[in-house]
């Protein structure tokens, strides 16, 4: 009897719930273009369902009854655009799942809920049998605040990518712990100068909360009882008007009103965080400025630079021709200073020569290989390098941007007027010429790599009974051959390639590998001379400028694989083995044998270990999933053996230096980095700067190691790197 009590209120507390608010059930859904793509809250005045984005769909809330779609909550904002086949669905055991193409499967919430409700507060919630809210919106805030609804310490608001991509922008709104609400550039982290806005409140303790009033009162609360400070002083309409406030495209925090009575008009903004429109930090990107024009924020570029994509000016700028930098007289061009009146950014200088006047700093600047940007204050001159970021251009600033130029000569028939116009119809046709070549050539290299992959391949198939009992290799250095195994490798030395003054080089096959080699016959009369000057030229390092721009270049690489590519790809075995240099000194990524591909909106698998002992993440030994994260892990690796030029692992070594990520270690927290490179001259802030972001690469939970993305913009100095965390902890557990 106690239990049929039991279960007649419970489905009594149901009822009421259904009866309050609109409710769905287990086993409802939504989709793009099926029959319901909605689910209405009581009054009709919000929905929660599929709308379109940019190049597909996304799922969220908003007011349904607007002329515009005014969106205020975004599901799973990084994996937009949903595609069109997509389907949302409150599923039998009481999750919350979008099922997309092929089984692909994002989940909000995971099981449990009895019922969900899309209710008048704009609050979309699941609710288990006894009515206790499992999970809603209102705690999961995307950009927007609605009356109710509160920021509590620790959470943040994103603005989007743009107003047809809801993806998550280039700003953020962060409630702090210590009871400062603070607005930033998002990057990630939030370096010294990135912030643009606070409420002022920093040291009134833990607890506190951003909250919104029906009447539109916008205010700070501590513990929700202890008033801290207003932002609005409220006493807006509070019949027939809802608010609701957003951190904008644009990053400014704006308080939006709706009158109910006239839903075709657009909400009107009666408060906003700063009424300078360029405030946001950012908002141009990367050597590119905002300025106010008609009331409007309008971004320009450097000059000599333009937009990466003229519809997303948050992209940045970059250099409208491309030069080798130091070599500009080989190339008839003149160099020259332009100057930026008004002009600040952040803080990167790496050297202050003596310069009183502006045409001393442009003299300084242009007799610098690695200077691209100066900075006169009047009595002093910064130099730097590009890329520039948080450029701002303002009457309140007496400095003088000084950027150095690459201009045609006019002895080229350059017009003097507009000397950039005929630097990119060069630049445009020499990129037609070369493209129309390249395609020409590479169909024919591909017609006989073609062949030749054909023939290596039935041959090796041939060969697979004769390959057995081959000895296996750990291919970790150079390994001797004796001359005979040379003899039969170049078949008798048959087929020259070219002369040097050591000897020969012949052409040579490995016939169990099937690998092409070249072997250098030293001459027999300067074979005992030339011995250590061969062994010498075998172990040469490149310089130290070389060394990172082929690290730049295999996070380029490595970056293309997890995010430019169509379908994801976790390369899984990233090591200097697998790095080959083109003709033209660039890193490339080989050797796919061992690639995971990840299905789209997938973004872990789970798979037997695979990767070269010293470069393999953590979370391998654990049989843990795997993310694309274990290639920044690998890469971290790499990074230090580029930066040291010696193998993760070297067991003649002294035992605190054997294994290279514990030596690096020690060597940051006793300041002692010099020892790395064996006191080679190279830029201690550039050492310091790469150490810092391998160290970040190689943090044993994956959540902490940067995106590959974010590798990239650390490696080419367009973010500040916080202070790594201890690693001291767990480096002695990773072989």
């Amino acid at each position: 009897m106690a239990s049929l009590i039991a279960f007649a209120l419970t489905i009594s507390l149901v009822f009421n719930i259904a009866t309050s608010q609109s409710n769905i059930t287990r086993g409802s859904s939504l989709s793009p273009n099926g029959a319901t793509n909605r689910w209405l809250s009581p009054s009709g005045l919000y929905a929660f369902g599929f709308y379109p984005q940019k190049d597909g769909y996304a799922l969220g809330i908003y007011i349904a009854q607007t002329s515009q779609r005014t969106v205020v909550w975004t599901a799973s904002r990084d994996n937009l655009p949903l595609f069109n086949n997509a389907t949302l669905e409150f599923t039998t055991n009481g999750g919350l799942v979008i099922d997309q193409a092929q089984g692909q499967q994002i989940n909000i919430f995971d099981a449990g809920a009895s019922i969900a409700s899309m209710q008048d507060s704009g609050n979309f919630a699941l609710f288990d049998s006894q009515g206790t809210v499992l999970w809603q919106t209102f705690d999961n805030p995307t950009d927007t605040l609605l009356a109710g609804q509160r920021l509590v310490a620790g959470k943040t608001l994103f603005s989007s990518i743009s107003e047809v991509d809801q993806s998550i922008g280039v700003f953020k709104l962060a409630m702090l712990p210590d009871g400062n609400l603070v607005q930033y550039a998002n990057l990630g982290t939030e370096p010294i100068g990135s912030s643009y806005w606070s409420s002022n409140t920093t040291g009134t303790g833990p607890n506190v909360t951003l909250n919104l009033d029906s009447n539109g009162f916008l205010y700070l609360l501590q513990n929700s009882t202890n008033f801290i400070t207003n932002l609005t002083q409220g006493g807006f309409p509070s019949n027939n008007t809802i608010y609701r406030t957003k951190i904008d495209v644009d990053g400014i925090f704006r308080l939006y009103s709706h009158d109910l009575r006239n839903m075709s008009k657009n909400g009107s903004v009666i408060w906003a965080s700063s009424n300078d429109k360029c405030a946001g930090k950012g908002l141009c990107g990367v050597n590119g400025y905002c300025e106010v024009m008609n009331d409007d924020a309008r971004c320009r570029c450097l000059p000599g630079f333009e937009f990466v994509n003229p519809e997303l000016w948050s992209m940045g700028c970059e250099r409208n021709y491309t030069l080798e930098k130091c070599k500009m007289n080989n190339l008839g061009t003149a160099v020259r200073m332009e100057s930026l009146s008004n002009a600040r950014w952040e803080e990167a200088t790496y050297e202050i020569p003596e310069a009183t006047t502006q045409e001393d700093c442009s003299a300084a600047c242009l007799n610098d290989c690695h200077c691209e940007v100066a900075l006169f204050t009047g009595s002093e001159c910064r130099l730097q390098r590009l890329p520039l970021r948080f450029l701002e251009v303002t009457d309140s600033d007496s400095n003088v941007g000084l950027i150095k130029l690459y201009v045609a000569s006019s002895n080229n028939g350059s017009d003097p007027s507009n000397p950039w116009i005929q630097i990119k119809k060069a630049r445009r046709m020499g990129i037609f010429v070369s493209g129309v070549s390249l395609i020409s050539i590479s169909l024919l290299v591909l017609l006989f790599s073609g062949v030749l992959i054909y023939k290596a391949r039935v041959w090796a198939y041939r060969k697979v009974s004769d390959n057995k009992n081959s000895q296996l290799f750990e291919n970790v250095g150079p390994r001797a051959f004796s001359y005979a195994e040379l003899e039969r490798i170049t078949n008798g030395f048959k087929e020259e390639l070219g002369r040097g003054s050591f000897g020969i080089v012949y052409k040579g096959i490995i016939k169990n590998s099937m690998k092409v080699v070249a072997v250098k016959k030293l001459k027999e009369e300067l074979a005992q001379q030339r011995e250590i000057e061969f062994q010498t030229e075998m172990k040469t390092v490149p310089c130290w400028a070389e060394r990172i721009r082929m690290a730049i270049d295999i996070a380029h690489g490595i970056l293309y694989l997890h995010e430019e590519c169509e379908t994801a790809i976790i390369h899984c075995d990233i090591k200097p083995q697998n790095i080959l240099m083109d003709g033209y000194n660039c890193a490339k990524i080989s050797d796919f044998g061992l690639a995971k591909l990840l299905e789209h909106d997938q973004t872990r698998t789970s798979t037997l270990i695979r990767g070269t002992r010293g470069y393999v993440a953590p979370e391998w030994y654990k049989n843990l999933p795997i993310t694309v994260k274990v290639d920044v892990y690998s890469f971290g690796i790499v990074l230090f053996e580029i930066l040291c030029c010696r193998r993760s692992v070297e067991n003649n070594f002294p035992v605190n230096e054997a294994i290279l990520e514990e030596w690096v270690y020690d060597c940051y927290e006793t300041d002692e980095l010099s020892k790395l490179v064996n006191g080679e001259d190279v830029d201690k802030h550039t050492l310091d700067r790469m150490v810092k972001i391998g160290l970040w690469c190689i943090q044993e939970d994956p959540a902490l190691r940067p995106s590959v993305k974010q590798v990239v913009l650390m490696l080419e100095g367009t973010v500040n790197i916080p202070v790594p965390p201890n690693l001291a902890s767990f480096l002695s557990t990773v072989v």
